[in-house]
């Protein structure tokens, strides 16, 4: 039984941490090497670590992948080039002001001929539904937008959306920035756009997903989650968490 115990225990912590210490593939690394990618997002990658990610998310050559509030397309331009032209990728979204004087970043990505595999999906990102299930949902430091106040979302019924949009089988890859353990979720979401990932857990595992494991390659200790993500003293260096569930087949 000790044996038993001491296996699944070692099995857990290879989940949440080896998986992110595998090697990204070829497919990967040229993913994020690509030329096309902008200088703004390409000084990032220090910080972002887009391969290790890609490679926890399980991402593959053919995959088809949502990037759910995908903002300027940072991921969906790595994603679009590690899936390859047999795969896709939807960029979810809510529509856009209908005075805007510019479309969104997201749109003009989809019309570059460079990523001919992505479209925007901008029917809302509480009721949305894919024209496919996808093999991997991703989210950057946006599902704690999904607390705004702004949107006035039913967030049950956003996390049932996802899960429907999620193969049997499939995964869900949520990075966000971590609130302290227990600070209440609306109010960290709207005055320092952060979220405790054990609500993150609790929330998806209500709504059907099966916890997988984390990575802590975006993990900063020195973040005590006091401060705004956009405070100078920290942004771009916040204490991040990546969970990985995944659909029951």
């Amino acid at each position: 039984m000790k044996t038993q115990l001491l296996v699944a225990a070692c099995a857990a912590l290879a989940l949440s941490a080896g998986a992110v210490e595998a090697k990204p593939g070829k497919h990967i690394t040229a993913a994020v090497a690509d030329a096309a990618r902008p200088e703004a997002d390409t000084r990032r990658d220090a910080d972002r670590k887009p391969a290790e990610m890609l490679e926890f998310a399980g991402v593959k050559k053919g995959m088809k992948v949502a990037d759910f509030i995908p903002g300027g397309g940072y991921f969906t331009r790595i994603f679009a080039k590690a899936v390859g032209p047999t795969g896709k990728v939807y960029a979810v979204t809510n529509p856009p002001p209908a005075n805007a004087p510019n479309p969104p970043p997201i749109q003009a990505i989809a019309a570059d001929p460079a990523y001919g595999n992505v479209q925007v999906v901008a029917t809302g990102i509480a009721s949305f539904a894919l024209p496919e299930p996808v093999d991997v949902f991703w989210t950057s430091q946006n599902y704690h937008d999904l607390y705004l106040t702004r949107f006035n979302l039913d967030v049950p019924q956003a996390d049932k959306a996802i899960f429907n949009a999620v193969k049997p089988g499939g995964t869900l890859v949520v990075l966000d920035h971590a609130a302290a353990p227990g600070a209440p979720v609306a109010e960290t979401a709207n005055t320092l756009h952060r979220i405790d990932p054990a609500a993150v857990r609790r929330n998806l595992e209500a709504a059907g997903f099966k916890y997988v494991g984390e990575s802590k390659a975006l993990a900063n200790p020195a973040d005590d989650h006091t401060k705004g993500v956009f405070d100078p003293a920290l942004r771009g260096h916040t204490d991040q968490f990546i969970l990985k569930f995944r659909k029951p087949k």
